[in-house]
């Protein structure tokens, strides 16, 4: 009877711990010490340090989407595939604006006029519920200065700012950069416009999610809220900074819990013009971290066609744009990412099956300038652009339309000018060096 009795209460006390350890287990997930914090120039989960190895992934909403352009099965694989490499944590796209006749943009969209599609929210519950399994964190992007998620200009146009959107990519519109990106800036100054984008965000931020059942605001794979993918000043610089700080300001109000950035590409190429004050921006006090984009052919540094002789300067400049930003960053004492940077196939080559031996020289070279910045505290991350994965170009360097693969390349670029593929194995090897190297960081 003795034995009975005490082999019963060793099973109930049994019972109790794995009872225990489980609850222990669900509080642990829904604790504040589970997501990314600052401390200084340093990220942090739990008070332990958070330096990463990340990508650009902007499909992954579409992919885990349960309508046109969905495919669980792919974004699982994709997934898989980066965390192998190390890769932690993922940029990623929340709302893409329509409609969808528009062309040069994400299709399908999942915003319209601030009413969304559910069905491609769902996706976005379960590409963030796959992330939590595997550790990865998010930044969710709500945004965009450029045309191919609709972004800015299409909230002008439903606000009836300007009577359409005119995009450089068309050689028919006879339109350039310069035209679009002035239209664009009126968006601080139009209040229809901005809060058609804040009744949007507000769902996102608000939302629960259909898969874990967390509100998006108590969700740890959450790492941050990004205001927007590059946006400019340009022309309207105040407008742009009260923008910057109502927006931060208003997002944390509604969410105590994750950090709030820019998405800023830094000073860029052309500093006077482009009127993002880097220093003045991400000094508010509700913005966290810094983050810059580097882009040598983007802005005319680089000719992948003419490797040999621009390269040691393009690379000069990058490595300086660098240091520039990482030092502003301590100053302010907040942490910075090289949220993008990219370089073409050896010799411009779109096709997916060109070699990569200078891609993986710059990679390695900015890879390795984050890593020696990490080791002071003067970075904290860096997300390459971008994860391709199986997705294959219908043509080599052709025009994305809809029902072709998500690439990493956004519809209003040549596909295959960016992106890592699946196959690229040089470059997954450059990619786990260095993520394990950022890791092991004491």
């Amino acid at each position: 009877m003795k034995k009975t009795i005490l082999l019963a209460a060793a099973l109930l006390s049994l019972a109790s711990c794995k009872e225990k350890t489980s609850n222990e287990t669900q509080n642990t997930d829904s604790t504040k010490a589970t997501f990314v914090k600052t401390n200084g120039t340093k990220f942090e989960i739990g008070g332990k340090p958070y330096r990463y190895m990340g990508a650009n992934f902007w499909a992954g909403m579409n992919l885990g989407a349960t309508a046109t352009g969905g495919n669980r099965e792919l974004l699982i694989r994709e997934l898989d595939r980066m965390q192998k490499l190390g890769i932690t944590n993922l940029r990623i796209i929340a709302l893409t604006e329509g409609p969808d006749t528009e062309p040069f943009r994400i299709v399908p969209s999942n915003n319209d006029k601030g009413t969304l599609k559910e069905e491609y929210l769902v996706g976005l519950d379960f590409l963030l519920s796959e992330m939590r399994k595997r550790d990865m964190y998010a930044v969710v992007t709500l945004n965009n200065f450029w045309p191919w998620s609709g972004g800015m200009a299409q909230y002008l146009r439903w606000a009836n700012v300007i009577d359409s959107i005119h995009y450089p990519m068309d050689k028919n519109k006879g339109q350039n950069w310069d035209f679009y990106q002035k239209e664009t800036a009126k968006f601080y100054s139009s209040k229809v416009a901005m809060d058609m984008y804040t009744k949007a965000i507000d769902q996102v931020i608000n939302r629960k999610n259909t898969i874990t059942g967390l509100a998006y605001t108590e969700d740890p794979a959450i790492m941050a809220w990004e205001l927007c993918n590059e946006p400019r000043g340009i022309n309207n610089v105040e407008k742009y900074l009260q923008w910057i700080d109502s927006t931060s300001t208003h997002i944390r109000s509604l969410d105590k819990n994750h950090l709030i950035t820019i998405g800023s590409e830094g000073i860029t190429g052309s500093p006077e013009y482009s009127g993002v004050e880097f220093e003045k921006a991400h000094a508010l006090k509700n913005i966290d971290y810094t983050c810059a984009h580097i882009w040598i052919q983007n802005w005319g540094w680089y000719d992948p066609k003419k490797h040999k002789e621009t390269f040691p300067e393009a690379s000069k400049k990058a490595l300086d744009y660098l240091k520039y930003h990482a030092e502003i960053s301590k100053k302010i004492n907040k942490p910075y990412v090289l949220e993008e940077f990219g370089i073409m196939k050896d010799n411009g080559d779109y096709d997916f099956k060109a070699t990569n031996i200078h891609r993986d020289e710059y990679y390695g070279l900015m890879f390795d300038k984050v890593y020696q910045f990490a080791k002071s505290d003067s970075a904290a991350g860096v997300n390459f652009w971008a994860w391709g994965g199986e997705g294959r170009a219908r043509e080599v360097g052709c025009w994305w339309k809809p029902g072709d693969d998500f690439l990493g390349d956004p519809p209003h670029e040549e596909q295959g000018w960016y992106s890592v593929y699946d196959t690229d194995t040089t470059t997954h090897k450059v990619i786990k060096k260095y993520a394990d190297l950022l890791k092991e960081i004491k």
